[in-house]
């Protein structure tokens, strides 16, 4: 039987075909290296920035002020307070210089007031007139009424006149007695001389008569 023979020989000698077989373990071995990958990288977060160095010298936070420095704080305060009193008195004579030179004695007039008691008058305002020419309105306060019943005298004007003679009318108004309207006058004739001239406004309580009084007093 050399046909069968030659027929078994044939298919014994025939190459076998791994193509399936290779398939599979391709597939396998795909898998495998897909479950033992490494994860992907996740990008590291970013560095958060350094606290800036505290300057050469200062405390740190929470520590005690040392005592040397309150008595620096207060040295200083001290300093700053004279620095202030300085101003103000800077400020006062530098008020006295700039007066002498725009009122000098020679022809300088200065007009006050003053209020005793005040119980039949209430002052609301003052008018002056010097040789028939306005030369101050003046317009009262609270406050400024009280400071001149507690005794105050208010310097009503300033300003200058020519030596001679001269005249001042003062104009009144308020409220006068059963809390009317009340305006009352008063005048004086003066002499200026070479000296600086000083006039007072004096409000009075005229108990007789129950009524205000208003004079002019030149100061000699």
């Amino acid at each position: 039987m050399p046909e069968n023979t030659t027929a078994h020989s044939r298919v014994a000698a025939a190459p076998r075909r791994p193509a399936a077989s290779l398939l599979w373990l391709a597939a396998l071995l795909c898998a495998a290296s897909a479950w033992g990958a490494p994860p992907p990288a996740v990008p590291a977060p970013a560095a958060t920035a350094a606290p800036a160095p505290a300057p050469a010298g200062a405390a740190p936070a929470g520590t005690a002020v040392p005592a040397e420095a309150s008595a620096d704080t207060r040295g200083l305060d001290q300093q700053i307070q004279d620095l202030k009193k300085d101003v103000v008195d800077l400020n006062k004579d530098l008020f006295v210089l700039e007066e002498e030179l725009l009122f000098p004695a020679n022809t300088q007039v200065a007009v006050f007031l003053s209020v005793d008691v005040g119980d039949f008058f209430a002052l609301d305002a003052v008018q002056l007139k010097i040789d028939q020419k306005e030369v101050i309105n003046y317009l009262y306060t609270p406050r400024e009424l009280e400071a001149l019943l507690k005794g105050g005298v208010q310097r009503l004007y300033l300003g200058n006149l020519k030596v001679g003679p001269h005249e001042l009318v003062a104009f009144f108004s308020g409220k006068g007695p059963n809390d009317r309207p009340y305006k009352r006058g008063a005048s004086i004739k003066f002499e200026k001389g070479v000296g600086a001239k000083y006039l007072e406004l004096k409000i009075d309580d005229r108990q007789r008569k129950l009524q205000p009084e208003f004079e002019i007093k030149d100061w000699e």
